[in-house]
């Protein structure tokens, strides 16, 4: 039996969690679900949204799988996702972006995998807010420094990118693709801009490609490769991108093979990894039994492969497949007509899918 650790969620996340365990177990898989919880539902019980048994239990199990946690805008705790990223050091955030037949989008076989860095860039959590003595105090030393000068009541973001979080990101990019007989590597950036930080990450993506002779590596400026992959993504294979860039076109990739409700994600580091949807809580619809559990399915396929259990997790993205493209039993979102009223729920459309690994 392989230990897992589920979090369960918020919003949708137990609805979805449940299916998405099932469908794993019917694929034989020996799994043991840990059950953990993150998110509003146990902070309003316990007065945290992260209690130390979940993140005890991740560093105990080493592999996770996540359902959906909310994030409050603007306000409240910060992201309990970003903070497990980096409490855990999960420095890849893998996010493949694949056509299935049956899903909406005006794109057909797409195949593209986004390796974003998940530790620096903005999303590092070094921010300070305006008008406190420490900001004012570090504005007035950076308008000594520069010959930009800063507004003195502004709010200040702290982009770090090092040598070494760009390298193994980057070598981790390279590494998937040779083992998964990718052909590409296309490191992404603002270099022309921003030459101290998207340059020292365009220096050593071109470093640490010279490593692998075997794959053709690129480069583009990320307003450019946002272009390009709405106009021929067909170009592209594997994209590593800092931070925030590969926050963005994580999107912008699940919208060109139908939306998140299709977008798996991992988040992986040496130590262990969490595999989870890329797509919110959804509180809206909570104890409905009808949202799309594709994502997180998707997601346990990625945590299958992850664990070595390669026949189990093709059997599991067969099913999905082909029920998708089926066309009958699934929810809503998935239907030609969103108001399609043989739409089926969360719950029968992973019923579905076990069905066909039986078969």
């Amino acid at each position: 039996m392989i230990d897992v650790c589920l979090i369960t969620g918020d919003g949708i996340g137990p609805e979805i969690a449940e299916v998405t365990k099932n469908c794993i177990d019917a694929t034989g898989a020996k799994i043991n679900w840990v059950m953990a919880e993150a998110g509003v539902d146990v902070m309003a019980r316990e007065g945290t949204p992260l209690p130390d048994r979940t993140v005890e239990a991740m560093r105990r199990f080493k592999v996770g799988l996540k359902a959906p946690i909310t994030t409050p805008v603007g306000t409240g705790f910060r992201s309990i996702n970003v903070h497990l990223r980096q409490l855990l050091d999960l420095y890849v955030c893998l996010r493949p972006c694949k056509s299935y037949k049956g899903v909406r989008s005006k794109y057909s076989d797409i195949d593209l995998v986004l390796v974003r860095e998940n530790t620096e860039d903005l999303y590092a959590g070094i921010e300070f807010e305006r008008n406190k003595s420490e900001t004012t105090e570090l504005i007035n030393w950076l308008n000594a420094h520069s010959k930009k000068q800063i507004t003195p009541n502004s709010g200040i973001s702290i982009k770090p990118i090092s040598p070494e979080g760009t390298a193994r990101i980057v070598r981790f990019a390279f590494e998937y693709a040779r083992k998964m007989g990718r052909r590409k590597v296309t490191s992404v950036h603002k270099a022309n801009i921003m030459k101290y930080t998207d340059g020292l990450w365009l220096e050593v993506s071109r470093q640490v490609a010279k490593e692998y002779t075997d794959i053709e590596f690129e480069d583009r400026i990320v307003d450019n490769m946002c272009m390009q992959l709405v106009q021929k993504p067909e170009l592209y294979d594997v994209i590593v991108l800092p931070n925030l860039y590969g926050d963005i076109l994580s999107d912008l990739c699940a919208g060109l093979v139908g939306g998140l409700g299709v977008a798996p994600g991992a988040n992986i580091g040496e130590k262990g990894a969490i595999f989870e949807a890329t797509h919110g809580s959804a509180p809206k619809y909570a104890g409905q039994n009808k949202v799309n559990p594709v994502a997180l399915i998707l997601s346990g396929v990625l945590m299958l492969r992850y664990l070595g259990l390669v026949a189990e997790a093709e059997k599991l993205e067969k099913a999905v497949s082909s029920v998708i493209a089926e066309g009958k039993d699934v929810t809503y979102d998935l239907k030609d007509d969103r108001n399609d009223p043989t739409a089926v729920g969360t719950t029968e459309m992973g019923q579905a899918i076990i069905r066909k690994m039986k078969r």
